[in-house]
């Protein structure tokens, strides 16, 4: 069973031709990737679009990685600028995506009877709600952070940046995150009153 392999020994298959090993890797990150994604280009088709380009050009450049990070990081970096791509052409097609009002998606949350699950549904799918009104390069920032459980340096790999200026970006997506919290919550209470 592939699955109990870790990234480097199914790299290792990948290149010697065992394709049901590179199938194992895409499906042990294809959640955070596609995540990640969506967290760029703020539509499920796009994201869903730049996932399979990722996997498409880390599968090609496979023989390229070099092990120096986690592939997880080398795949996350093919992500930010797969994605980074993908919203350049589409500015030269539509408004600007930095408008906060410009088709947010959001989940909807299932009903059920566990009180404590039905809290922790409502937290996630505020933080959500948050997350996906922070530009793309906040909202990476902090799903890298918590959801990737990334270092500062690995973000920096991913990002081509320093970690001291991840550091200071980290800092100011938090910031910006608290403030959309609090708006939105603010408006969720008055709505309730």
């Amino acid at each position: 069973m592939q699955s109990k392999l870790t990234d480097t020994e199914l790299i290792q298959k990948t290149l010697a031709g065992d394709q049901s090993a590179y199938a194992d890797l895409v499906k042990r990150h294809q959640r955070f990737v596609f995540t990640l994604a969506m967290r760029f280009t703020k539509n499920r088709e796009d994201a869903e679009e730049v996932a399979q380009d990722c996997f498409i050009k880390a599968y090609r450049s496979l023989d390229n990685f070099k092990q120096e990070s986690k592939f997880s990081t080398w795949l996350y970096s093919i992500v930010y600028t797969t994605a980074m791509t993908s919203l350049r052409k589409k500015r030269l097609d539509t408004s600007s995506i930095d408008d906060e009002e410009t088709d947010i998606q959001i989940a909807a949350v299932p009903s059920g009877y566990d009180t404590n699950n039905a809290e922790n549904r409502s937290r996630s799918f505020y933080l959500n709600q948050a997350i996906e009104q922070l530009s793309a390069d906040d909202a990476a920032i902090i799903t890298l952070f918590y959801k990737g459980e990334q270092s500062l340096e690995e973000i920096a790999q991913t990002l081509g940046v320093e970690a001291n200026s991840v550091k200071v970006k980290l800092f100011r997506a938090r910031q910006r995150l608290k403030e959309k919290l609090e708006r939105n919550l603010k408006h969720e209470v008055k709505e309730l009153i």
